[in-house]
């Protein structure tokens, strides 16, 4: 980076925090970070430049992407606000996950409420489950997040162990000013054996539990960082935020964690709608709530934030097929298995969708279907396909009843992160809801040719029965019923030989109860059933739609190398937030009516825009919308007023072609649409090679 841009993302940097409390010393630390940054190594663009993220966050608050919310109280950790440019790239971004999923698969799409009773979230095992694990100071009461700890402490002993080697250490100081304050690490070099220990750990960080995280704190003396005092055990922590609903306050509840429970609720409700056609889709778009320990990298990790999730049941007997898994099976997709990550390595294997799940790394064809639509989903909105990858779980991180997950991840200047999840939930919740309740969360659907089943079936004397056993009498008779047809044929043979049999039955003061003949009999019949029960599985793709959007900039970020002090964000016109800016030549009263004109053109086609008639040259108003991801500028000049003609320039290329209004319009309108390319209208349209530049 030059001298002189350094300079200049200081003086941005600065005229965007100045508030009337800050202080000289604070002007000097953000100098300091500048130069810090100024050559932190991090990814690259898709020119090959290297993304300096304190530059690029810059812009993004500086064009009021997003900002600290309650900024002016001094802001809340973990809480944003999305500006204009912001609300509008969210939006687009979910309007076209909806074409691409709700529409494209006919799903069924349900807003459920965020406030959620403490007995939904208990049965879901929310309440007991859902939680990190944090570690405390014992002296100083500091809380310390137990994994980010252990990853910090190690990665700082890495840092000094290539200090001491003589190596180059590449650091990325945004995060290290989110770190708790570290004493300075020293240059001390580590066996090699200890490094390799070290790296392999990392690589796992995230698949230890609460116990396994404080073996690895004692192992490898890992203190507080500031104090050096020794850390009490890690404990849970729940990250729901609870609340009371209602004016007694009796009534528990919390914000939801998630959009899922809601749409298994309305699972009944959902297969009436869709008149009992199995498989089928449902689909939520809203708010969802975690209180993170340490909120940190920005939109990465947040208290409140938009997901995007489906549930698509499907008939576990038939294997899970998909319909249209032909159109998918080729598609490549980069994927990390859990074999390779438990050998220590993240070395991704390019293979199509279609053998992975024909050698059964992927589990079914369902799961798999939706990894691909994922992907293709994840490339329209711009993401670049070398930054994208599929890992898979590993056994501890799924839930017990789960059969496979894979999270699509995408690389950025924090490493790779975690931007949807896509997992097979088997029957699990449907399951624990209807145990809990007692509704139908079932299928039930006609058999084309009736299933005759040969059973033990076992019958009871209700007038000797419920004298005999009284106020037990429900929970003999509920245990009875509950018996294996195993342990029903033995107890068959036992009740002729002997006249009698014994049932170890919880619930009842002796434990166990006696049954003879003539109060109990069981026999091996043949049924008939003309229908079938079953509970669905569930394929559950579920997206953080703030890390796609952060993830996708970063992406789409890159800078002109003549030009590196103005930043363009490339988004394809169906996500970019305005995809037409008007620029006027001056301010003559003869390009007002044209201006007006074509913007409210613009307008009834859909496609937003917005006009620049400030007295800036249009090469440096072009720029400045460069900025905010604007693909396409119109510039309406002298010759417009004579002959109704107008030049459309590309942002990432800067052509520009001339044609008349209704050729503008309709080249942008297909442009916009996805249905032609820049280069298709170039091909089209003459080329203008006059318009001024800065």
């Amino acid at each position: 980076m030059s001298q002189s841009l350094f300079y200049r993302l200081v003086s941005c940097q600065l005229r965007f925090l100045q508030t009337p409390t800050r202080t000289f010393s604070s002007t000097l630390s953000i100098r300091a970070a500048a130069k810090r940054n100024a050559t932190m190594a991090t990814i690259a663009t898709k020119t090959g430049q290297v993304v300096e993220r304190f530059v690029l966050e810059s812009l993004l608050r500086r064009r009021l992407f997003y900002f600290p919310s309650f900024e002016v109280y001094g802001g809340v950790s973990g809480l944003y606000d999305y500006g204009p440019p912001g609300c509008a790239l969210q939006a687009n971004i979910v309007d076209l996950w909806r074409k691409h999923f709700v529409l494209e698969e006919d799903m069924l799409e349900v807003d459920t409420t965020m406030l959620t009773p403490h007995e939904v979230l208990k049965t879901s095992g929310h309440v007991d489950k859902f939680a990190d694990w944090m570690c405390k100071d014992p002296k100083t009461g500091e809380i310390f997040r137990a994994d980010h700890l252990v990853e910090e402490v190690l990665e700082a002993r890495l840092k000094g162990d290539k200090e001491a080697r003589g190596q180059k250490v590449e650091v990325d100081q945004e995060k290290e000013a989110k770190k708790k304050k570290v004493k300075d690490t020293k240059a001390v070099k580590l066996d090699d054996a200890v490094v390799t220990e070290y790296e392999e750990l990392l690589a796992k960080i995230d698949n230890y539990d609460g116990d396994e995280l404080g073996q690895l704190i004692v192992k490898y003396d890992i203190r507080n960082p500031k104090t050096d005092g020794n850390l009490l055990p890690p404990v849970p922590f729940n990250l729901m935020f609870q609340t009371t609903i209602g004016p007694s306050s009796n009534t528990p509840g919390y914000l939801r964690p998630e959009t899922a429970q809601g749409q298994f609720l309305a699972f009944q409700k959902l297969l009436e709608f869709n008149q009992q056609q199995m498989p089928f889709a449902s689909a939520a778009i809203g708010k969802s709530f975690r209180n993170e320990i340490s909120p940190r990298a920005g939109l990465l990790r947040v208290r409140e934030f938009l997901m995007a999730e489906i549930e698509h049941f499907v008939d576990p007997e038939g294997g899970k097929k998909h319909h249209r898994f032909e159109e998918v099976k080729n598609m490549e997709l980069s994927l990390l298995d859990r074999s390779i990550q438990l050998s220590g390595s993240t070395r991704t294997e390019k293979m199509t969708i279609g053998k992975a799940v024909s050698t059964g790394l992927v589990d079914n064809e369902t799961l798999g279907y939706f990894l691909a639509r994922i992907q293709r989903f994840l490339l329209k909105l711009g993401i670049d396909q070398s930054k994208l990858r599929f890992r898979q779980h590993m056994a501890n991180e799924m839930a017990h009843y789960a059969t496979d997950c894979w999270d699509a991840e995408l690389q950025t200047s924090y490493g790779w992160i975690e931007c949807v999840g896509c997992a097979d939930r088997s029957c699990g919740d449907l399951t624990v809801h209807r145990n809990r309740t007692g509704a139908p969360l079932c299928v039930r659907e006609s058999r084309a040719e009736p299933l005759q089943i040969e059973e033990w079936q076992i019958n009871l004397d209700k007038k000797k029965f419920g004298p005999r056993f009284k106020k037990d009498g429900k929970t003999v008779e509920a245990a009875i019923d509950a018996l294996s047809q195993d342990l029903r044929e033995k107890l068959a043979l036992d009740l002729e030989k002997d006249g009698r049999i014994e049932i170890n039955i919880e619930g009842v003061s002796t434990g166990k109860v006696e049954l003879e003949k003539g109060l109990i009999k069981i026999e091996k019949r043949t049924r008939v059933e003309h229908t079938r029960e079953y509970t669905p599985h569930v394929i559950e793709p579920s997206f953080g739609i703030g890390r796609i959007l952060y993830s996708l900039i970063e992406h789409v970020y890159w800078s002109r190398p003549d030009d590196e002090a103005r930043g363009i964000l490339s988004f394809p016109p169906a996500v970019a937030p305005t995809k037409v800016l008007l620029v006027p030549l001056s301010n003559h009263e003869s390009f007002g009516p044209l201006v007006q004109r074509v913007m409210m053109k613009l307008r009834r086609a859909g496609i937003s825009n917005r006009v620049d008639d400030s007295s800036a040259s249009i090469g440096k108003r072009y720029s400045r919308n460069d900025e905010l991801g604007t693909p396409f500028g119109i510039t309406v000049d002298f010759q417009s007023v004579k002959d109704n003609t107008f030049t459309l320039r590309d942002r990432d290329t800067t052509k520009q072609v001339r044609a008349s209004e209704d050729e503008i319009l309709k080249a942008i309108k297909l442009l916009v649409d996805g249905e032609e390319t820049w280069e298709d209208v170039r091909k089209r349209l003459p080329e203008f090679t006059g318009q001024e530049v800065d």
